[in-house]
């Protein structure tokens, strides 16, 4: 590796110790951790690995005070490590090992309630984030087949990243994070709750987990037990996958609140929270070139996508499983992860994977806009422009100014050439559309307003006619 380039200025020479390196490794893994929850600036550090250019540890960072500067001030006056390639980490979320003998409620050693896979690209500037349902049906090596959700508690973060790795088109694991579900709930408490959309009442109680889930419809300002409800909830024809989709949302509620500035002076309770909650091989350094990375980038740059897959049919299998499609998942893992095809896709069409035309997307357009039968009318605006699979899906329970262009495979080229046929709208990289389609519009006020404008372009000018 080649050294990394000195600091413009040097940081203000203070004693250099033990404690305050000790200090220092605490604070930048405890800004990575908060990444895990969201924040685009840290979900880096928490989402990607990297082999890094190092340089010594800035001096002077001692304990926090009310006049010391804000993390982005730190980088610029000294933090220069790099990420220098493009990595990929598995993020893992555990649930309690309750019926796991011999465990505590803090080992996490138990069933994988999430799974993300990410990848860090600096050559893109981008964040990459797949969904992985824990129902998704896997062979485990070593184990055969089983949910992927099982692969944790049979051989810990090594199987895990093993089975990811062999069931997605050989894409290399760099690192893996496992954190406690429980640092979730105490974490949105410390930052005064999220902000989210319940699009309906959430009812359900399982007393054998302790559960209790009692959400009313609505925007609302979720704490960290409500919080972990609407991520937990799977009482609806979704199951699992409503909670991934859930679990997106939260993703980006806790995002757009931790980039509050108020939050930093939150960093020493998270430490405290966290150090009991997380198991990771990544070392503080390849921390700091993560959390130096994100601190580069935009919100946009932030790419979600959910497995492609299927439920399973009643009568295929004894369990309930997601049936990953293998053509979608080769196709996200290449777009997204910049794998080799899968052997069996490249077997059956040369590694083409499923791409196809524009005008064949499959589109679900749904109203979210306070006139009513905008369904219907970007549906019919777009049949016209060519698209061939169109189809309307029931009205969003809240109304949007801006129109959402939900690129549910991951397909964001395919999602901006729909948006530049609308003429309004904004491309969202989730899968949190409907999940038959390849692309899902969410349509806002701003389409009417955008066809209002076209038709008043279109108007004849009034002629007077002499008599």
């Amino acid at each position: 590796m080649l050294p990394s380039q000195s600091p413009q200025s040097e940081p203000t020479p203070q004693q250099d110790t033990p404690q305050n390196r000790s200090f220092l490794g605490k604070l930048l893994r405890v800004f990575a951790w908060t990444g895990i929850f969201g924040t685009t600036a840290v979900v880096s550090a928490a989402a990607g690995a990297a082999f890094i250019l190092t340089v010594p540890l800035p001096k002077g960072m001692g304990e926090t005070t009310a006049a010391s500067p804000p993390l982005s001030d730190l980088w610029k006056s000294g933090f220069r490590y790099q990420v220098s390639r493009p990595v990929n980490i598995l993020l893992m979320g555990l649930d309690e090992a309750m019926d796991i003998e011999g465990a505590t409620p803090d080992d996490l050693v138990g069933r994988t309630d999430t799974m993300l896979l990410a990848r860090i690209d600096p050559e893109n500037e981008s964040i990459n984030l797949m969904s992985i349902p824990r129902d998704t049906q896997v062979e485990i090596p070593g184990h055969g087949i089983d949910k992927i959700n099982q692969a944790n508690v049979e051989g810990g973060a090594e199987l895990a990243a093993q089975t990811v790795s062999y069931n997605f088109n050989e894409v290399e694991i760099d690192r893996y994070v496992r954190v406690s579900t429980a640092a979730f709930r105490k974490i949105v408490d410390l930052v005064g709750g999220v902000e989210v959309f319940v699009p309906k009442a959430m009812q359900y109680e399982d007393k054998t987990q302790g559960l209790v889930i009692d959400l009313e419809p609505g925007w609302q300002t979720l704490d960290g037990d409500e919080a972990e409800q609407f991520a937990r909830f799977r009482q609806d024809s979704l199951g699992d996958i409503g909670r991934v989709q859930r679990q997106q949302i939260l993703l980006k509620a806790l995002r757009d609140r931790m980039l509050n500035p108020k939050v930093i002076t939150q960093l020493p309770q998270i430490v405290r929270i966290l150090q009991s909650h997380i198991d990771t091989n990544l070392s503080t350094e390849e921390i700091l070139a993560l959390a130096g990375f994100g601190l580069q980038l935009d919100r946009e740059s932030l790419n979600m996508v959910m497995l492609p897959g299927r439920f399973s049919d009643p009568q295929e299998f004894r369990a309930s499983y997601w049936i990953a499609d293998q053509a979608n998942t080769s196709d996200v893992m290449q777009r997204f992860f910049d794998t080799e095809p899968a052997v069996t896709v490249l077997a059956n069409n040369d590694g083409r994977g499923p791409r196809r035309s524009i005008s064949r997307l499959r589109i679900a357009v749904q109203n979210a806009s306070r006139e009513p039968n905008m369904a219907q009318a970007v549906a019919e605006h777009l049949r016209n422009e060519g698209f061939r699979n169109v189809y309307v899906i029931a009205d969003w329970p809240d109304f949007n100014h801006q129109t959402s262009v939900i690129a549910q495979r991951g397909d964001l080229n395919g999602a901006g050439f729909v948006e530049a046929v609308l003429g309004a709208g904004k491309v969202v990289a989730a899968s949190t559309g409907d999940l038959d389609s390849d692309i899902t519009i969410r349509v806002g006020d701003d389409w009417a307003e955008y066809i209002d404008r076209l038709d008043q372009q279109q108007e004849p000018e009034n002629v007077l006619l002499s008599p």
